[in-house]
């Protein structure tokens, strides 16, 4: 019998954090599959003073991903772009025309590793605290734009956004289908266990596996994919969830719900959301 894969739609890794050790950790647990998804240039030690700096941040994750599978014999998935809060950092050190435009660049050189294969999505999204009206219509901007980009190369987007509402879910998808992206290409990583409300929005969740959110997902379908966000910083090692956890929640619940509704959220919803082919 071919074995369950399992998929961590969101991880985080960094070579002065865990790294391998941390993959090693969701290997032995049972764990397959890693959507890694590109970190603050901050978080790498790289400065950004224009879009094709982000060559380093991205080439830097994409080594990342090479030494996680040739260690661990796990498929990495690489999806990359650009973090709400680099807007704040920017805006800083450039004003916002010329922040705005360096994130834009930033996104349209991920789109780039997109459309070469080295990436199967676009990151992005609008910050999850408060900032100036001014920051927050430009962080929209920049989220259409990945919407945009997203749509002619055919890939999806995860999003870093602000907690999930039936209405902030709505007006999100009403924004990808206004730059001509179906929504079930739009991931909403972080998501609650709100399938339910994402399948009516059109927009896809990524369920963090804590305490009962699968169990409670689970009771509104199997419209989801699962995720740590696993964030791989030392100085914050309690931060979010731990590379064990989707394998041992996946484990944990087969009993009683059996290991169908498991290939659908671990190989059926990946495959189709990011246009992959998960086996083992």
């Amino acid at each position: 019998m071919t074995p369950l894969p399992i998929l961590d739609n969101h991880m985080h890794l960094n070579p002065s954090g865990r790294c391998l050790e941390a993959v090693r950790e969701f290997a032995r647990a049972g764990g397959t599959h890693i959507v890694l998804v590109s970190l603050p240039p901050w978080s790498l030690g790289i400065e950004i003073s224009a879009p094709e700096d982000y060559r380093k941040v991205f080439d830097r994750v994409l080594k990342i991903a090479r030494m996680a599978e040739e260690a661990e014999k796990v498929k990495v998935f690489v999806v990359l772009g650009v973090h709400p809060a680099e807007l704040n950092k920017f805006y800083g050190r450039f004003g916002l025309a010329r922040a705005v435009e360096i994130m834009k660049g930033g996104l349209e050189v991920a789109r780039e590793y997109v459309d070469n294969g080295r990436a199967i999505g676009l990151k992005s999204g609008r910050p999850h605290y408060e900032v100036e009206p001014k920051l927050w219509d430009a962080s929209n901007d920049i989220m259409r734009h990945s919407f945009g980009l997203a749509k002619d190369s055919a890939c999806a987007v995860q999003l870093h956004t602000e907690s999930a509402t039936e209405g902030t879910l709505e007006e999100i998808g009403k924004m990808a289908r206004d730059a001509g992206l179906s929504p079930e290409k739009v991931v909403k990583h972080f998501s609650p266990p709100m399938v339910k409300a994402c399948e009516k929005a059109g927009i896809f969740p990524s369920v963090l596996a804590g305490e009962d959110a699968i169990q409670k997902a689970l009771a509104e379908g199997t419209r989801f994919m699962m995720e740590t966000d696993y964030i791989d910083d030392l100085k914050r090692p309690g931060s979010v969830l731990g590379p064990k956890t989707v394998p041992k929640r996946t484990k944990q619940l087969i009993p009683e719900w059996g290991e169908d509704v498991f290939w659908k959220i671990h190989k059926e919803n990946p495959e189709k959301v990011y246009g992959v082919e998960i086996n083992i």
